[in-house]
């Protein structure tokens, strides 16, 4: 049995978890957010379904990060090592970029306002995720 697999599927599937849940939290403060909005005879902001998806491309980089290691010629703890962390890390990345979404379709719902300023906090989030992958890929 080579340990190196369970990297490859760690890299992915650690990171699937992180967007799950991450889009889960989202998207359930975005339909608190549209309740409200309706409630109060308010528009109801179609931006809430960007903020919900944004965990979503953790996978993406995950499935990445599953390539280059499927590929790397690297030994098997290292490539352990890799998958376990880097997925950690990347799936880490989505479940709090969704709690910080979730605040954003509050706010938003709430005020109408700061939709740009939102969308740099969830950016900032997500620039973790891509700097464990782009490291991880140097490395590999």
């Amino acid at each position: 049995m080579n340990i190196g697999l369970i990297g490859p599927a760690a890299a992915l599937g650690l990171a699937a978890i992180g967007s799950v849940l991450g889009t889960g939290i989202a998207s359930q403060a975005a339909v608190g957010s549209w309740k409200k909005c309706f409630a109060s005879n308010k528009p109801a902001p179609f931006m809430l379904v960007a903020f919900s998806g944004a965990p979503l491309t953790q996978t993406i980089y995950g499935f990445l990060l599953m390539q280059f290691i499927n590929a790397s010629a690297k030994d098997p703890l290292t490539l352990l090592a890799a998958g376990l962390f880097g997925g950690l890390a990347i799936g880490l990345s989505a479940l709090f970029q969704g709690k910080v979404a979730a605040r954003a379709a509050d706010a938003l719902a709430e005020t109408g306002k700061g939709t740009a300023n939102y969308f740099m906090v969830i950016g900032i989030v997500e620039t973790v995720a891509l700097f464990v992958m782009v490291f991880l890929l140097l490395i590999l």
